[in-house]
């Protein structure tokens, strides 16, 4: 096992050598494909050893690095809980891979990108595997870095990549400080030796820290706003390894920080389940309005991010109350959601890509219809958006109802702020995925199975669906989703085996009624069975479909023609018909006190936003106005409450403070030497008057 970890690593190298190292750009077209290829391989490497690493947790594979770090021993440990993140992020990223060798197929490549994309991969690989603090840090900067070179490598805008670097420095930063502050009190570097750290306000200022950094990288609210930005900004074949591999990291994290640190401050977890349930319910909010498809996609990862950390943060009410079974069913809800969450954002975000590469747009008005002319960009975008709605029998159903069970056991605690927690954060998730069916409903009902709109797209030749390898890496990911939700029980088995370092095996084994049946861990509470409902659900359609034929005497077969009246259905054209705009419209009006909807109307000057400009109001159809003569044009602007209300305000200050860095960069090289000399004596100076 030791050897394939070292040779998923290598390959990862190998792919970042090979796009940097390529001489000339027509060598490099013909090998634009192999660097992904190669990461794919690499990761299917590390997706064996985190399988092995669950089927026999008594020989954990273990590649050690000595102590060269200089920070004591330092290694690669894959117990079962990274196994168990290796087995679900690198599954995943084999077909993420495949989907974005197809998509470089297809276009001219620029060198880095795919060395980027190895960066993250190889450094995903290392944070769910280290066994050293000082170790961790530094993949956890890879993460950050590769995130940054991501956003930047179009150079179309320097704003989301900026906003990515800055919120992934903050995490840093409260990475950096956490650790350094375990270290310091357990008197090592080792993450095992941090579960000795004394209880007091070292420990609790650990777990603040620890959970701020992983908040800021998975998109929890208030530090979510550059997750949407960054992600939309990034190359488009690309974005599936940040949104549904890379993301996996921070969640890691959470889950491993419990591991080592036991229950935490009782006013955190609190924090952490109300904080999740806005997340969720905030992102779902601003992905039913957006006009553009990746932004889409990216506000949902806000709302996935806050449905994972709930089922999270009901394991720390467990761990709080001493209660296993309210743990196990916290952390097995989460672990759904996560498997769910990577699976279906990378179909879709891959999906979303053939289609913005075919389109030349990813404005929604402009995408009515399109995905017919892509089916295997249809299928991804399809299966992803059902999964994401919670829909049975997908694994988004599955996941979700574990999770609206864990929340419904409050009456089991007997500290009323608990229960009245939970109790909340029930309402949001639940007001969340009726949003998510409305949400998901439009891009499938409007992309996939829609009218053609009116306005002419750009097309590029066939090849831009997916192309042979991508559509094996869609392949194996809708299949592989599908079956992970018929095979729940199988499923629940595998997590549970990776949940040992937090929760006892008999406790998650509490989830399995029987082979086809499972439970919320607590015993006559609710039980699904997923297997059944793959059978059940085709037999019931298929007696609708028997008793409406032969109630109807064979005429519901009989094609009729009646006068369309304002719908999206075929052969209505203009203003009778359904836009995405008009669909979202009614959300928009029923959230608008908590999205602060902005509408205007002004004289149509000019056309639509063309491709690839940066993404405006959401608008309506021009309609026709006898007063003017000429036609209005309908807009309406959704405004992000967290940027305009918590940051925009410290925007001047920070503009002043760069402008007088500015300045200080103008200066003599001898004058700098002499104020760093000043500082480090005033320094010593300081230290020798404590001492």
């Amino acid at each position: 096992m030791n050897t394939l970890v070292l040779a998923g690593l290598l390959l990862f190298a190998a792919a970042a050598l090979l796009d940097t190292g390529v001489p000339g750009p027509a060598l490099r077209d013909r090998l634009r494909a192999v660097p992904y290829l190669l990461c794919a391989a690499g990761s299917g490497c590390l997706a064996v050893v985190g399988a092995a690493a669950l089927n026999n947790p008594a020989f954990p594979p273990e590649l050690s690095f000595g102590h060269w770090l200089g920070f004591g021993a330092a290694a690669l440990r894959v117990d079962p809980l990274s196994g168990l993140f290796w087995l679900l992020t690198f599954a995943v990223a084999v077909a993420a891979c495949l989907t974005a060798a197809g998509w470089a197929a297809g276009r001219a490549t620029r060198r880095g990108p795919a060395a980027y994309y190895a960066l993250v991969l190889a450094s995903v690989a290392v944070v769910e595997s280290a066994d050293n603090a000082f170790l961790f840090l530094l993949a956890w900067e890879g993460i950050a870095l590769g995130f940054y070179l991501l956003t930047a490598a179009e150079h179309r805008r320097i704003g989301p990549a900026v906003a990515t670097f800055a919120f992934g420095k903050v995490s840093g930063a409260a990475l950096l400080l956490g650790l350094l502050l375990a270290a310091a009190h357990s008197g090592t570097f080792a993450l095992a030796g941090f579960a000795h750290l004394p209880a007091g306000p070292a420990r609790s200022a650990t777990w603040v820290l620890l959970v701020l950094a992983f908040a800021v990288k998975v998109g929890l609210a208030p530090v979510q706003v550059w997750l949407p930005r960054g992600y939309a900004a990034a190359p488009a074949g690309l974005r599936p390894v940040m949104a549904g591999v890379a993301v996996n990291a921070g969640f890691y994290g959470l889950w491993r920080t419990l591991a080592l640190l036991g229950p935490p401050p009782a006013w955190l977890a609190l924090t952490l389940l109300l904080l999740s349930g806005l997340t969720a319910f905030l992102g779902i909010a601003h992905a039913a309005v957006q006009a553009r498809l990746e932004r889409v996609i990216a506000y949902s990862s806000v709302e996935n991010a806050g449905l994972i950390c709930t089922g999270y943060a009901v394991a720390l009410v467990g761990s709080l109350t001493g209660s296993d079974r309210l743990t196990a069913v916290g952390l097995i809800a989460a672990t759904l959601q996560t498997v769910a969450h990577a699976v279906a954002k990378t179909l879709l975000f891959a999906g979303a890509a053939a289609l913005e590469e075919d389109s030349g747009t990813g404005d929604l008005e402009r995408l009515r219809g399109t995905a017919r002319r892509l089916p295997w960009a249809a299928t991804a975008v399809a299966v992803g958006a059902v999964t994401l709605a919670g829909l049975p029998p997908t694994a988004g159903f599955v996941s979700e109802w574990f999770l609206l069970e864990s929340l419904m056991q409050q009456f089991r605690l007997t500290a009323f702020p608990y229960g009245l927690a939970l109790a909340a954060a029930g309402a949001l998730v639940a007001l969340t995925a009726g949003f998510a069916s409305v949400t998901f409903v439009r891009i499938v009902g409007m992309i996939v199975l829609g009218p053609r709109g009116d306005a002419p797209v750009r097309r590029a030749p066939r090849r831009a669906d997916l192309g042979s390898a991508g559509r094996a890496g869609v392949l194996a990911l809708a299949l592989g989703g599908l079956a992970a939700a018929a095979l729940t029980p199988s499923q629940l088995r595998v997590i549970g085996q990776g949940l040992t370092p937090l929760v006892p095996r008999q406790v998650s084994a509490g989830a399995l009624v029987s082979p086809w049946i499972v439970q919320p861990v607590f015993a006559e509470f609710s039980s699904l069975s997923p297997g059944w409902l793959w059978v059940v659900m085709p037999l019931l359609c298929a007696a609708v479909c028997v008793l409406l034929v032969a109630a109807s005497r064979g005429g519901a077969l009989r094609v009729r023609r009646v006068p369309a009246w304002r719908s999206a259905s075929g052969g209505v054209h203009g203003d009778d018909q359904y836009t995405p705009f008009g669909y979202a419209n009614p959300t928009r009006r029923v959230l608008g006190a908590v999205l602060r909807t902005r509408t205007r109307a002004t004289p149509d000057t000019g056309p639509a936003p063309a491709a690839g400009e940066a993404p405006g109001p959401d608008r309506a159809d021009p309609a026709p106005t006898a007063a003017t003569g000429g036609t209005l044009d309908y807009a309406s602007d959704v405004v992000e409450v967290v940027e305009v209300y918590l940051y925009q305000p410290f925007y001047r200050p920070l503009r002043a403070l760069v402008s007088m860095a500015k300045r200080l960069q103008s200066g003599r090289l001898d004058a700098y030497l002499t104020y760093m000399l000043i500082v480090l004596v005033a320094v010593l100076a300081v230290v020798a008057a404590l001492s």
